[in-house]
């Protein structure tokens, strides 16, 4: 039986924040370069399912543009209930859970699009198989950090690495199972 993998893609400051201690993400668009998107529409084209937290969503919704996830399976982590709109569905349940469920199921790869509380979540239950990291190079010195204090400790195995003109430097990890 073919199990589905759970990849985090995400952008995050060199000290590690994924947005400003205001939830702002403007440092991000330092990073834009005209037919640049850094792997992320090849890595889109093998996913079929999106996971988020409810504060991401709605930074993203907060944005005014058009939700990008609309064309899939988006489940949004929240304690709120909400009625679905087209394919995102509002999960109020244990994320881990989630996860488990998707998994089971065929399918292409899970992307968890964020926030850090589904991300570490998911890592303590050992449910993502997978990190491409984006750095941004910005100090924020504070904010929103995407890997929480008293995580547990996983073994990752490099599978590329790239620097872009820009500054970026992306670093794509395997987790290694059962480390």
């Amino acid at each position: 039986m073919h199990v589905r993998s759970t990849h985090l893609f995400i952008a995050a400051s060199l000290d590690g924040f994924i947005a400003d201690a205001n939830d702002d993400l403007s440092f991000l668009s330092k990073m834009e370069a005209p037919g640049e998107d850094y792997g992320y529409t090849a890595f889109m084209e093998k996913v079929d399912t999106v996971v988020m937290g409810r504060r991401t969503y709605d930074k993203v919704i907060s944005m005014g543009i058009p939700f990008p996830h609309a064309d899939r399976s988006c489940y949004i982590i929240t304690r709120t209930p909400r009625a679905a709109i087209g394919r995102t569905i509002f999960h109020t349940g244990d994320p881990a859970a989630l996860i488990r469920e998707l998994r089971a199921k065929p399918g292409g790869i899970i992307f968890l699009d964020g926030g850090a509380q589904v991300v570490n979540r998911l890592l303590q239950e050992r449910l993502i198989d997978g990190i491409t990291l984006s750095i941004i190079p910005v100090l924020l010195g504070d904010g929103i950090r995407l890997f929480s204090e008293g995580g547990l400790m996983q073994d990752l195995e490099l599978l590329d690495h790239r620097a872009y003109p820009s500054g970026l430097v992306q670093l794509r990890y395997r987790i290694k199972p059962g480390s």
